[in-house]
Parts: C-alpha cells; sequence; structure tokens
C-alpha cells in the first residue's frame, strides 16, 4: 500500500471514529437509555455476562416453553434492576468511566432478591394469597423502592415521580375532593397489592415485555448484527436517491424500515440520521427542515407494521386479541403518515429546485440485492409466522432462527459466535428501558384498579366535553352540520357530536402533555387505562379507542416544547432545535388529523370492512393527504398564494372525513388547484 493510500485510509479510519462519538454524545444527550457507565475489566465482563444470560433465558423460554406469567416476570424484573445499577450511575454528573459504586452493587443485590423472592417462595404465596406475612411486605416494599429508583436513573423523574403519586394517592383517598375521594388504603393492602397481585407491577405491562417486546428487541438486535442497518441505508439509495430530492426520500424509507427493528424514536434518528441529515443539506435542503424530515420519519417507525413499538404488544394483551390484527390495523394509517412526509419533501425539493443524486454515485439495485437481498427474508418470515397463526413470542424465536441461518451466505453478515455474544448483549441492554418503564407504571394502573380512579377520569373527561342540546353551541353546531346534505340535525345529535369531538381533543392533549415526560409505552399505558374509557363511552370501537391515544403518545416526539427526536434531528443537523421541533410538527400534521379520521370511519383500521367503501375511504384520504402536503409547504407546481393554500387546507379535511358528497367537494377543490396552478406554472415558465 502506498503511503498516500495508507493516508486515505488513515483519514477515512479517523473520521469514522470521529462520527462513532458524535452518535455517542448525540444519544447521550437526547436519549436517556444512552446515559450509561463506559466499563472494563472485571465489571465490564460481568454485565456483559448479565446481559447475555438474560438474552439466552428469554430467547430458551420463548422456544421450549414459558414459566408462569408471575415467575417469568419476576426473573425479568431481576435481571432488569441488576443490569440497571450496575449500568446507570445515581447521577449525571457522575463520570462514565468511573466504574461501579459498592452501593450500586447493593441495590443491584437487594432488587434482584425482592423480585426472585417470588419465584422461590412462589408456591407458599399463592397458599396464603391475601394474607401477606411480614416478611412478604418487606420484600415488596424494598421491590417498589429499587424499582423507582432504577427507573429514575435509566428514563427520567416523571414516571416514578407519577408512580409515587399514585402510592400516595392510594394511601390518602379519604383526604381527597369528593370527585376524586375513596375509602383510602393502609401501606400493607397497597403493598400487598402492588407486589403480590396481577394488576400492580407485575400485570399486564410487564407481562408483555418479558415476552413479546424482549424476544423482538432482541431479534432486532441480531439484525442489526447482520449489517441490515446498512443495507437498508443502500437500498433505500437504490430505490430513491436518484429521484427529486432524493436524499430526503432516502432518510423516509431507511428510517420507516429501520422502524420495524428499532423501537426508540431517538435512537433512529441518531443511526440513519448521522448519514441522510448531511446527505440532505449537501444538495440544499436547509439544515432544520433536514432534521425535522429524520424525526418525522424515524418517530413513525413505531407505527411502522409488522413489529411495531413495544406498545403495539400491550394494546393486542388489552384487546385479547392476536398481534397480528393490531398490526393489520395500523398499514393504512402508516400508509398515510408515510405518504404525506413523502409528498412533502417532493413539494420542497420541487420548491427549491433540487435535483436527485447522480446515478454514477449510487448502489446499483441488482448487484447489491443479489449479494445482500436475503436480509429482507426475516422479516417477510415474521410476517409470514404471524398471518400463519404463530404467537408473536414464536414467530420472534423462528425469526432469530432464520436470521442466523441466513446470515451465513455471505461473509460479511454471518453471525459469528463473537456477533452473536454481541447481538445477546445489546438485546438485553435494549429492553431494560422498556421493562422498567412496564413494571413501574403498572403501579399506576394498579392504583387505578384499586381505587377506581379510571373510570372517574373517563367520566370527567365525557363531562368536561359534554355539549348541552340546549346551549348556542349545539345550536351552531345544528346550523353546520346541516350543511351535509341529506343529513337531518337536530340540536341533540349536534350536541353528541360536538361532544365526541371535543372528548377526543381532550385526549388527544392528555396523550401529548403525558408524551413530553414519559416513554411511549409508559404513555400508552396510562393513557389506554385513564383516558381511552372515556372514548368507550361515546361508542368509539375499542381498536379505533387505543390507537388513537397510540398515535397521540409517538406524536410527543415531534411536539414542542418537548420534541425529543426533533432535537435529536437539530443536533446532528446543526440547526435551532425549537425551528427543527416546529417543522417536524408541520410535516407531521397528518399524523395529528388521521387518528380522527380512522375513529370516524373504522373501515381504515380494518373494522366492519365493505370493500368498495373501504376502496372509496383510501384513495380519497390519499388524495386528502396530497392536499395536505400543499398546504403545509406552500407549494404545487409553482408557489401558492395563502388563499389558495386555505383552499387546500379545506379541501383536505374534506377528503379525509367519510362521506360521497364531502369526498366530491374536495376532488372538486382539487381541481380547481389543479387547473390554476398549471396556468400559473405556464405563465412563469414563459
Amino acid at each position: 500500500m502506498s503511503d498516500t493510500e495508507m493516508k486515505n485510509a488513515g483519514q477515512i479510519q479517523e473520521a469514522d471514529e470521529q462520527t462513532k462519538l458524535n452518535l455517542e454524545e448525540l444519544m447521550r444527550k437526547y436519549d436517556t437509555e444512552s446515559r450509561f457507565r463506559i466499563l472494563s475489566g472485571w465489571q465490564g465482563k460481568l454485565v456483559a455476562l448479565i446481559a447475555v444470560a438474560m438474552s439466552c433465558f428469554h430467547f430458551y423460554t420463548s422456544g421450549f416453553g414459558l414459566l408462569l406469567a408471575q415467575k417469568q416476570g419476576a426473573v425479568h424484573l431481576a435481571f432488569t434492576l441488576a443490569l440497571v445499577f450496575l449500568l446507570y450511575p445515581a447521577s449525571s454528573k457522575q463520570s462514565k468511566t468511573s466504574g461501579i459504586p459498592f452501593y450500586d452493587f447493593i441495590l443491584g443485590a437487594i432488587g434482584v432478591a425482592s423480585a426472585m423472592y417470588l419465584v422461590v417462595f412462589f408456591n407458599d404465596l399463592v397458599t396464603r394469597a391475601g394474607l401477606p406475612t411480614q416478611t412478604d411486605l418487606i420484600m415488596g416494599f424494598l421491590l417498589i423502592a429499587t424499582l423507582l429508583e432504577a427507573t429514575r436513573r435509566i428514563s427520567n423523574p416523571v414516571l416514578p415521580c407519577l408512580a409515587i403519586i399514585a402510592l400516595l394517592y392510594c394511601y390518602f383517598g379519604r383526604s381527597m375532593p369528593d370527585m376524586l375521594a375513596h375509602r383510602g388504603f393502609n401501606v400493607a393492602r397497597i403493598v400487598n397489592h402492588m407486589y403480590l397481585g396481577t394488576e400492580g407491577i407485575f400485570g399486564t405491562p410487564l407481562e408483555v415485555s418479558s415476552t413479546f417486546v424482549f424476544m423482538f428487541i432482541l431479534f432486532g438486535a441480531v439484525l442489526e448484527k447482520t449489517g441490515l442497518g446498512k443495507f437498508i441505508i443502500d437500498l433505500s439509495l437504490a430505490l430513491a436517491g436518484w429521484s427529486t430530492g432524493g436524499p430526503a426520500k432516502v432518510a423516509v424509507v431507511s428510517s420507516g424500515l429501520m422502524g420495524t427493528v428499532s423501537g426508540s424514536s431517538v435512537a433512529n434518528v441518531c443511526t440513519t440520521g448521522m448519514f441522510t441529515i448531511p446527505l440532505m443539506k449537501s444538495v440544499g435542503y436547509e439544515p432544520y427542515f433536514a432534521g425535522a424530515v429524520e424525526a418525522v420519519a424515524s418517530t413513525g417507525g413505531q407505527i411502522m407494521p409488522p413489529v411495531m413499538g413495544a406498545a403495539a404488544f400491550i394494546m393486542a394483551q388489552i384487546l385479547g386479541v392476536p398481534y397480528i390484527e393490531v398490526a393489520i390495523a395500523a398499514v393504512v394509517p402508516a400508509l398515510l403518515y408515510y405518504f404525506a412526509v413523502m409528498v412533502q419533501v417532493h413539494f420542497e425539493a420541487c420548491r427549491l429546485g433540487l435535483r436527485g443524486i447522480p446515478w454514477k454515485q449510487l448502489p446499483p439495485l441488482g448487484p447489491l440485492l443479489k449479494s445482500k437481498g436475503f436480509l429482507l427474508i426475516p422479516l417477510v418470515a415474521i410476517i409470514y409466522f404471524l398471518l400463519a397463526g404463530y404467537t408473536p413470542l414464536k414467530a420472534a424465536f423462528n425469526g432469530i432462527l432464520v436470521s442466523f441461518v441466513l446470515s451465513w451466505l455471505n461473509k460479511e453478515t454471518r453471525l459469528t459466535p463473537a456477533k452473536l455474544y454481541d447481538a445477546f448483549q445489546s438485546g438485553a441492554r435494549s429492553a431494560i428501558g422498556v421493562a422498567c418503564a412496564c413494571a413501574t407504571v403498572g403501579m399506576v394502573v394498579g392504583m387505578g384498579t384499586l381505587t377506581g380512579l379510571a373510570l372517574k377520569i373517563a367520566g370527567a373527561i365525557v363531562a368536561m366535553a359534554e355539549v348541552s342540546p340546549d346551549g348556542s353551541l349545539a345550536a351552531l353546531g345544528a346550523s353546520l352540520f346541516s350543511l351535509a346534505p341529506g343529513a337531518e340535525v337536530t340540536a341533540e345529535t349536534a350536541a353528541m357530536a360536538l361532544t365526541k369531538i371535543f372528548t377526543l381533543f381532550f385526549t388527544m392533549i392528555a396523550s401529548l402533555i403525558l408524551g413530553m415526560g414519559l416513554p411511549t409505552t409508559a404513555n400508552f399505558i396510562v393513557t389506554s387505562t385513564m383516558a381511552a374509557p372515556a372514548l368507550f363511552l361515546l361508542g368509539v370501537p375499542p381498536m379505533a379507542a387505543y390507537m388513537f391515544v397510540f398515535y397521540f403518545g409517538i406524536a410527543a416526539d415531534l411536539t414542542p416544547p418537548v420534541a425529543l427526536a426533533a432535537y435529536a434531528g437539530a443536533g446532528i443537523a446543526g440547526s435551532d432545535p425549537m425551528k427543527t421541533g416546529v417543522t417536524s410538527f408541520k410535516l407531521a400534521l397528518a399524523g395529528f388529523l388521521v387518528p380522527y379520521i380512522y375513529v370516524y370511519n373504522p373501515m381504515l383500521l380494518f373494522i366492519d370492512v365493505e370493500p368498495f367503501y373501504m376502496a372509496q375511504a383510501i384513495c380519497t384520504a390519499l388524495i386528502g393527504v396530497f392536499l395536505l402536503a400543499m398546504f403545509t409547504i406552500g407549494y404545487f407546481k409553482a408557489h401558492l398564494a395563502w388563499y389558495m393554500r386555505a383552499l387546500a387546507f379545506v379541501g383536505a379535511i374534506c377528503l379525509l372525513i367519510p362521506g360521497t358528497m364531502s369526498d366530491l367537494f374536495g376532488l372538486a377543490v382539487l381541481g380547481v388547484i389543479y387547473v390554476m396552478q398549471t396556468a400559473k406554472a405556464k405563465r412563469l415558465a414563459a
């Protein structure tokens, strides 16, 4: 090798190391789960062995039989607490390379002992159910305390504070105002319910975390080690890099695909964004717009079938339906979301006159698919297993086996023992944040079932949103709704319609506010317990109600002032965080409107499908999203005047809401805009 080649190789290696360093710093800044200790020596080996043992335990039980639900959850939580106290310092001010202090070993041991107590003495605890001994209560108190501290370290103070408020509410119920009052419970009763019951720490959220969620996270970690991430970016470049504004479309495609194996919006932004954001900037996109595109595309990964965010598995468990039904229900909303983002980046590229990447600089599609196309087979296999009736647990287990076998088809992708060891370690470390959130939010759910607060909140939301049939608002609503041809509207029906709209709005606000401080999974569990029942009271189908709060919990990552995914994108792009956040909100506008649409038209979730009307609803919704993109970007063939943008927004709403007459009006609006903008473009060209 010549001196020049050696020098170039050294520069490339140095650039790669600098990129990794920047990625690590960004992750630490915006993703609390990335603020772990960098361990070496025997401490690093100990943590690695515990993480690998955790993955091996879950891999074995998923393939050869689970333990009883509480035992499975207890072992899962014991591993989680051990890893959190060994990996995460008590304060962010502590050095990330200072090693593990002795008190964290003690806390980890206490957490493991209090969780494993349920496994070791399970038969005795079942025999004396409802009559806990003093030892039972002490172990329960220790688990609650260590769990709250572990969640504070790996997440943020909001979730443990919410759990503490829930526990205090259980105790001080008699002192609450009339609407919130209950008879109150002593400490023994609260600890017994949260620790030994099936509706507290070891409830449905932790049960799902210890089974489906962990295995899909492990599946994603295994796929990542095969080189799927780089292949997805190369494939996206080959498919979309040549088109107008190609790099932004590459970001949308690659982030959507990566989202199927990554459950974190921020992590997705940081991994794919390190490549796509500089690429977008290089062809002329503004830095804030590039960061916003990556944030919106990465966040949407959690709603992208077949492998969605952890909350989707919990939704399936709560609904009592196979996970594949939730994944199928999410297909059309995810399609509308990503179609909206794709159209907006196209219009922005047209507005700025941006071109794609020259063909010579793109990886050739044929050779790429020939050499590494088999990496997509595990994702196809997952879909097959789910459609064939396998449980998500068994589907993920089989998917890992398929990934391992296929990886040996190419020398670069082979899952050697060292790579498999790293994958099992990475999978466990990625899962502990979800486990802590699920266990802690279980106490909030347990508070709701113990005190009956969930039903009270649902009633309060409906009462707050209720519109009186005798009021002026109902009369105004009746006059507006009566504009729809063929509709016979009275003040009573208008009042009911307005009540439903306001209830949806208040539920959306609650989901967004909670999402600013809670992880997506915890946010969904709280809102599905506290807010979704309000939608049930108004006749909204359960699937639509849960999907509604699920979407807005995810959208919180894009909603200022706490838009973590957008701020991570801004960090990579070097742009103003707030401007990037506002742009993210604008680009994700379809994601804020679509949930309202499928509440009113559940066929978009494949509920009570009538093929003709389903096809009509999907087609008109896609056209509505197209008009919405004109409104947000302000461009179609030429710059849109303000009144044309307003007209596009009205047309978009008419096409999105169900109804033939409203669809026809929206199509007429599209025709008017098309004719006027085509004429304007010709005048400008002349």
